[in-house]
Parts: structure tokens; C-alpha cells; sequence
């Protein structure tokens, strides 16, 4: 991937963030819009650019019609940090972004002009010979102002606000346009690749998952798809199954088998959940079993290759699984599957406990 000599060379994790119940107080914060599309890296040194994704591929080739603007309004030589995005009928549609991956550089070619994407900056890691990712945001915050002030289309620098009333206020009138919450970034703060140093505060409680199995539809005979099994990695790094996902239509069932088709090949000998259906005569138990809220279910499973990630949304956890059934969103075909891991998942406080349940 390296094609530039910069002092932060890719490839290179974005910084990430956890997270919150409600937007901190206090000061010590500053607030932007959370944008709903594909995070990515910028590099340019000279006439060389690169767009790299959060799992560190490159993304040139599926979004042409930016590299123009990039070598026309970037500085020489720098390193930014943003969000590919995608508005379309006065909001964003992630929908529309995820087919512009596409394999086929005819149909790449046709959509950058049919539906163009954009980019919204949010922190600079370098500029010229300077490392600027141990500086405070503060200082990259206001060194990226200065680079993009005459920034035009479809290159855009993010709001930004110190006022906490103000992000409230986004947070409110943003999400008719698309954006799925607010982020608060410490001032003081360092860039900090793959750690979660950064706070968000979202419409609905969503996460992803990796998809490891699914189930047959009861009534399909093995021509629709019941329910995907999700898993998440616990600290160890082991896949944990913590619910399935379902509720899906007659005809999205059917398309979904032959979606999963090519990840049924030769998914059970290296399954992180092999030794369940090794541990039962009757094909791939999950674990558990029976139990007295199956009343009899066939809780027989296929197991696919752990390669997919879903979007999923749901209500609150019990324990290290989802209370209820969780709700398909998108598939996220730009993030890895060891990003699932239960660190992205809100957690109701202790303290928040014992008000429910007095002293």
C-alpha cells in the first residue's frame, strides 16, 4: 500500500471512539456532528494520493472523482483523517455509498458520476514534516481550519463546537439529515491510532457483529434463511455467539441464502464454534441446547466462514448477550471483523443500577 514518504506513512489505524449514555459536561470537550459513511484516511505526498479505509485498504480505485479536488485543495504533503459520505435527497444514504464497492471499474465509473461522493475532514495528522498526532486536538483542530478555510466541494471540513448546548441541539435537528449522532473529542487529546479515546452519542443502540452461522427458516425447507447468528470477540479474542438477528421478509430470506452461499464453503473445520458441533451426534448444536424458552425449536445451525460483518440494532444486554432479538441494519462491508467487540457496546453504569433499585 505504501506509495508516499510522509512522517505518518500508511497503512495506518484511524483513532476510534466508545460509547456514551448523553454528551459529557464540564468542559474539556470539543463536539462535532457523527457522519454516517465510510471512515478513511487521506495521504498525499506531492501528486501521489491515498485513500485508505478503517481496515486499512486501499479505496482510489472505487472513488475516482476525489482524487481531483484532493491534490487540487490538500497542502503538498499531509495526512487527514475523515469520512467518505454520500447525500442524496437533502440527507446521507449509506445505502447508496455501500454500492459504489463495486468490482467491475465500468459500473465504478458510472456511479462516481451518477451519485459523486464527498468527504468531511475532522483531524489532521500531519502536515508537511511535522507529526502532528501528540499535539493536542485543540492545536490540530485549529491548524485544520486554517488548511481548509477556502475548502470547496466536494471537500468539506465538520462543524465544531465547545458549547455543549449547541452539540445538544445538533443532536437533535441532525438526524433527519442522515447524521446518527455527536462525538466528543477531549481537547487535550492525542491522536491515538486504534484506541478508543474518542465519545459518541447515537440515535439508537446499534452494533456490529460478525456473522458466524445462520438458521433455516422453519417453514423454508432449506430454501429461506431463519435467523444470522452473531458473535463478538471477548477480550481473550474468542468469538462469543450473543444472539441471533431475524425479522426479515419472505423475499429478503431468499436472497440472503444465496448471499451466504459462498461462505458456507468449507466454514466448519477452522469455526471458532467448531467444538459445538463436535460436542453432539444431531448437526451443529449451538450451545445450550434445549431449554425452556426453545419449547422444542430445531436449534440446528450452518456455520459460515467468520468473514462478514453486520449492522445490527437492539435493545440492552443481559449478561454478555442480547436480551431480545436483535434487528438487521446494513451489512458493513468496511470494517473488520475483529472490530466486533463488546468495547463498542453501551453499558448501563453501576451507579445507574442502584438509583433503580435504592441504597
Amino acid at each position: 500500500m505504501r506509495s508516499v514518504e510522509l512522517p505518518v506513512n500508511p497503512p495506518i489505524s484511524p483513532m476510534l471512539s466508545k460509547r456514551i449514555g448523553e454528551l459529557p459536561s464540564g468542559g474539556g470537550w470539543i463536539f462535532e456532528p457523527k457522519w454516517d459513511g465510510f471512515r478513511a484516511l487521506v495521504f498525499r505526498d506531492g501528486d501521489e494520493v491515498l485513500i485508505q479505509s478503517r481496515d486499512e485498504k486501499p479505496l482510489n480505485r472505487y472513488f475516482p472523482e476525489l482524487l481531483p479536488p484532493l491534490r487540487a485543495q490538500l497542502p503538498a504533503r499531509c495526512v487527514l483523517d475523515g469520512e467518505i459520505v454520500l447525500a442524496k435527497d437533502g440527507g446521507l444514504d449509506f445505502e447508496a455509498l455501500q454500492l459504489r464497492l463495486h468490482p467491475a471499474a465500468s459500473r465504478v465509473k458510472l456511479l462516481s458520476q451518477e451519485i459523486p461522493a464527498a468527504m468531511v475532514f475532522f483531524d489532521l495528522l500531519c502536515e508537511g514534516d511535522r507529526d502532528l498526532r501528540s499535539e493536542p486536538f485543540q492545536s490540530r483542530r485549529q491548524h485544520l481550519e486554517s488548511l481548509l478555510r477556502s475548502a470547496a466541494p466536494p471537500l468539506h471540513l465538520t462543524p465544531a463546537t465547545y458549547e455543549l448546548s449547541v452539540a445538544e441541539d445538533w443532536f437533535r435537528r441532525f438526524e433527519g439529515a442522515g447524521l446518527d449522532g455527536v462525538m466528543a473529542k477531549p481537547i487535550s487529546g492525542a491522536y491515538e491510532p486504534a484506541k478508543r479515546v474518542m465519545l459518541k452519542v447515537k440515535h439508537e443502540r446499534d452494533c456490529d457483529c460478525v456473522v458466524a452461522g445462520f438458521r433455516w427458516h422453519k417453514k423454508g425447507e432449506h430454501q429461506a434463511l431463519g435467523s444470522l447468528l452473531l458473535g463478538l470477540f471477548d477480550d481473550s479474542g474468542a468469538l462469543q455467539h450473543v444472539g441471533v438477528c431475524a425479522s426479515f421478509t419472505q423475499e429478503k430470506r431468499l436472497e440472503l441464502v444465496g448471499y451466504l452461499a459462498p461462505y458456507r464453503k468449507d466454514a466448519l473445520p477452522n469455526h471458532p464454534w467448531k467444538i459445538w458441533a463436535a460436542a453432539s451426534e444431531e448437526p451443529h448444536r449451538m450451545p445450550g441446547g434445549q431449554s425452556r424458552w426453545s419449547q422444542g425449536k430445531d436449534l440446528s445451525w450452518e456455520p459460515l466462514r467468520p468473514e462478514l460483518v453486520v449492522e445490527v440494532a437492539y435493545e440492552h444486554m443481559q449478561g454478555t448477550r442480547f436480551r431480545h432479538m436483535a434487528q438487521f441494519r446494513r451489512w458493513r462491508t468496511d470494517k473488520k471483523p475483529s472490530d466486533c467487540t463488546y468495547a463498542q457496546l453501551e453499558v448501563v453504569p453501576p451507579q445507574e443500577l442502584m438509583e433503580i433499585f435504592g441504597r
